[in-house]
């Protein structure tokens, strides 16, 4: 049984039941059949279908908002974005899939070669709950339109919205099959994976879940795709703005009620500038308004579940115990519901949970750095390599950056986000392959070698 619970008080929604064995094995029978004549289907009338799905995302953008509000607990403001750059992203793939998937010719001496890219079939898509729509359709946009089919496994804590999904792409007329939500619980996966009738899995989420699936998905030589942890650095040089770039950590930390893979978590401030950032960095965190999400006023709602915020307090509890200063923040906020203040930690010693952990929640971690070697070499330190942002005027400085930091994703002076003309993924702990972009897909189709003797 899964339990959908408003985060804002801690009060049972509504409760829904796992579906029966018989009932997967029919919609993966479901997912096969339709597939199979979807991939024959011009890739102009795929692109009409993501229109559809677009139309039916923008007409209806309020009443999606407010359920994801009301079931993660993102703020309005936020959740109004999300459903957006779903749109935006359908629109994208609209317009360009037709390109990226068209037959790329090789030369050779003796015959007509071209590479072809075709469909691989039913795909599984293991999805977490910070964006619930946004994490599926940045995956499913592009998969549809490359012909493949899908089914999705979300997370247990938002299965209203992964329903709502499934009513997106019916009320925008997807054939039956096409896209089908299985609520089932996590014990189910491995055995959904290894179904000869799935074809590949993308999985955003846990360190620990992205093992599993992986696992799984190579002991079936199965295609897989993991966008997993992170410790994102955010880091600031000299010839920095530092107003600007104060301003932008505090939203970078802060984005999503600090519940973001890319949101920035350790700030890695160079000696000149780093009494006036913390400064300026702990009186913007101390300003920030925490609350009701729906209200506009507020900047940070509640995380999204109680395990959450324990595991959070657990991380700065210790981290404090171990030698770590706080700013400010440090503590839940209201009786009920699952608010945590927006909270500022200095000095962590090394053995300290923030110092190698990823804080899932509105908590910054402050260093102190003398050059721009020893930022490198803090960033890379760590297990994890998804998203870095270097803040720094120097072009030199620039280039040691992007060519020394070990992440999928480096952006100068502006914030980590994703985008969807853009690949996004990450190196080490933080996962393989990309999403998003060409290169995202091209993940998951069947790059076919084709040559004509003359």
């Amino acid at each position: 049984m899964f339990n959908s619970i408003n985060p804002s008080n801690g009060q049972v929604l509504a409760t829904f039941d796992e579906i029966s064995d018989q009932e997967l094995d029919s919609r993966l029978d479901s997912a096969v059949k339709t597939q199979g004549s979807w991939c024959k289907t011009p890739l102009s009338e795929r692109s009409k279908l993501l229109i559809a799905i677009a139309e039916v995302l923008d007409s209806q953008q309020e009443r999606w908002a407010e359920l994801m509000t009301l079931e993660m607990g993102k703020t309005l403001k936020s959740a109004r974005a999300e459903v957006v750059k779903c749109s935006l992203t359908c629109r994208y793939y609209a317009e360009n899939g037709q390109n990226f998937l068209r037959d790329e010719y090789i030369a050779t001496e003796s015959a007509t070669n071209y590479v072809r890219f075709l469909p691989l079939g039913v795909l599984l898509a293991v999805m977490p709950w910070n964006f619930p729509f946004w994490q599926l359709f940045r995956f499913l946009a592009p998969t549809l339109m490359a012909g493949n089919s899908v089914v999705l496994k979300h997370s247990s804590n938002v299965p209203q919205c992964a329903l709502a999904i499934e009513e997106v792409l019916r009320s925008a007329g997807a054939p039956v099959g096409l896209f089908q939500t299985l609520l089932i619980g996590s014990k189910r996966v491995a055995g959904v994976i290894a179904d000869t009738r799935i074809a590949g899995v993308s999985m955003t989420g846990s360190e620990g879940a992205g093992r599993q699936v992986a696992q799984t998905a190579g002991a079936h030589i199965k295609k897989c795709v993991l966008e997993l942890g992170s410790n994102d650095a955010f880091i600031v040089m000299p010839s920095a703005d530092l107003e600007k770039a104060v301003q932008t950590a505090v939203q970078a930390r802060v984005t999503n009620n600090g519940q973001s893979c890319v949101a920035a978590k350790r700030f890695l401030i160079h000696r000149d500038l780093y009494p006036s950032f913390e400064q300026r960095f702990v009186e913007l965190m101390k300003a920030l308004k925490v609350g009701d999400p729906k209200d506009p006023a507020i900047d940070v709602g509640p995380l999204a579940t109680l395990q959450t915020l324990l595991d959070i307090e657990s991380q700065v509890n210790t981290s404090l115990s171990l030698g770590a200063n706080l700013w400010c923040g440090g503590k839940r906020l209201g009786e009920s519901g699952y608010f945590y203040t927006p909270s500022v930690l200095s000095e962590i010693t090394r053995e300290s949970p923030m110092y190698h952990q990823e804080v899932f929640g509105p908590v910054a971690a402050l260093f102190c750095i003398n050059s721009l070697d020893e930022a490198i070499a803090l960033v890379n330190a760590s297990p994890y390599g998804l998203g870095s942002s270097c803040w720094t005027m120097e072009a030199e400085e620039q280039e040691q950056f992007i060519n020394g930091l070990q992440t999928g994703i480096t952006f100068i002076n502006s914030p980590v986000a994703s985008d969807p003309r853009l690949p996004f993924g990450g190196v080490k702990l933080s996962g393989y392959g990309r999403e998003l972009g060409r290169f995202g897909l091209l993940e998951f189709v069947n790059t076919k070698t084709v040559s004509i003797a003359h």
